[in-house]
């Protein structure tokens, strides 16, 4: 088999993967459709759709801390099927709203909130539970096929919701018909960990109840200047630049005027690169920060360029390459804070990267929205992709300044760091 795909060998992580296949591409279809609805709800609301996505992110800020304690806790195999069934509930709640035509924007705005909940717990769980799959060698290996099993969701997904929703009418009813798929393929991961072989997996010790645990995480990556700089780098590009579900939205009806189909194609060609971009990660055998840096400052620089694009296909055309070099950032920078984390804190450690990471969109997409409804959907991105060079360029150079710190040097040997 090939290295790049040598962590299928475990049937354990065959069995999950498959699970997560279908459920993200449900969740990708759901996505797609969510956004849609908003603007039939709104007429084209830029605003609204900032505050949905919002909405659905805020849990993450306010919530992963204790998430990440929980997920050191309580066995992730069975909060994993506990957060699943979680988030499948407001996606059949809402997907019945919508197929009666009895939907309202509030109803959208409620249910993103309670799925963005379910998704905080389920985050730093699902993240750390990989290392219970597969071996230590493995890790990277795992994490990059984890994402290129997102992406690969996120090419079908998009597409599939895209076309469904034209054939069905392209109406609120329609939406609904998709995100009711989606609640049902949550079935397969709750199923898939449920068949899990419990004698191959190498479960973590529980964290026993005691004072101060929260606190203990937080202080021991603030202790850390290699994982400060990866948080640094994931809240810029997280808060500002990778807003994709919006940006992609305004740009195909405000900037291209296209429809429902056309907007699920972005979708799919901002796949394409991530794809290539999480196979190209699963491959690397060691990932440095230097990587994670490289690949955030280009993926900024390709976001200006995208928010000039001239027409819908430079703009589509230039989406595989946003795709590739996000994806390239997220896996390693995932994929290094697990490496470099003890396995007690690996919970909260990657409830704090969650938290930081995705729990920056509340503060991101309501501004961004607020950028495409006074400026222009052009500036969403051209904003946010001047903002994450900026944010990246800052964190580097706080990292050297610890590190040079760190190791004794005297304030201008910092220049030559």
């Amino acid at each position: 088999m090939s290295p790049t795909f040598r962590s299928l060998r475990n049937p354990n992580y065959r069995l999950y993967a498959a699970g997560n296949l279908v459920s993200n591409i449900g969740t990708w279809m759901q996505r797609v459709a969510q956004d849609w609805l908003v603007l039939l709800l709104t007429a084209n609301s830029a605003a609204a759709i900032g505050i949905t996505t919002g909405l659905q992110f805020l849990p993450f800020l306010l919530l992963s801390p204790v998430a990440g304690l929980v997920a050191d806790r309580i066995p992730k195999r069975r909060l994993l099927q506990m957060t699943n069934i979680g988030m499948a509930v407001p996606a059949v709640l809402l997907g019945v709203l919508a197929v009666t035509g009895t939907v309202q924007i509030w109803h959208v705005y409620v249910f993103a909130l309670v799925l963005g909940v379910a998704s905080a717990f389920d985050a730093p769980a699902r993240q750390s539970f990989v290392s219970e799959i597969v071996d230590a060698d493995d890790l990277t290996n795992a994490v990059g096929l984890n994402s290129a099993g997102f992406n690969s969701a996120r090419l079908l997904g998009p597409a599939i919701a895209g076309v469904s929703i034209a054939l069905l009418g392209s109406g609120v009813v329609a939406t609904g018909w998709v995100i009711l798929i989606n609640a049902l393929t949550y079935i397969a991961p709750v199923m898939a960990l449920a068949r899990l072989d419990g004698s191959a997996l190498h479960v973590a010790a529980l964290v026993r109840r005691q004072p101060g645990q929260i606190r203990a995480g937080v202080s021991y990556v603030r202790q850390r200047p290699d994982l400060m700089l990866i948080l640094g780098i994931v809240f810029f590009t997280g808060t500002f630049g990778l807003n994709f579900q919006m940006t992609s939205a305004l740009m195909a009806t405000q900037v291209f005027d296209k429809g429902s189909a056309e907007f699920g194609m972005l979708g799919t060609f901002l796949a394409v690169g991530s794809l290539a971009g999480s196979l190209l990660a699963a491959s690397r055998e060691r990932v440095r920060h230097r990587l994670v840096v490289g690949a955030a400052v280009v993926f900024g620089l390709v976001e200006i360029v995208a928010g000039l694009a001239p027409s819908y296909l430079t703009f589509a055309l230039l989406c595989p390459v946003l795709g590739f070099t996000a994806l390239t950032m997220i896996t390693s920078a995932n994929a290094f804070m697990q490496l470099n984390t003890d396995e007690g804190m690996r919970g909260r450690v990657m409830a704090l990267y969650m938290m930081i990471f995705i729990g920056g969109t509340p503060l991101g997409a309501p501004l961004l929205g607020w950028v495409g409804e006074v400026f222009g959907a052009r500036w969403t991105l051209i904003g946010g992709g001047a903002m994450t060079v900026a944010g990246v360029l800052l964190a580097g150079a706080l990292y050297l300044r610890a590190k040079s710190v760190a190791e004794g040097r005297p304030a201008l040997d910092l220049v030559h760091a």
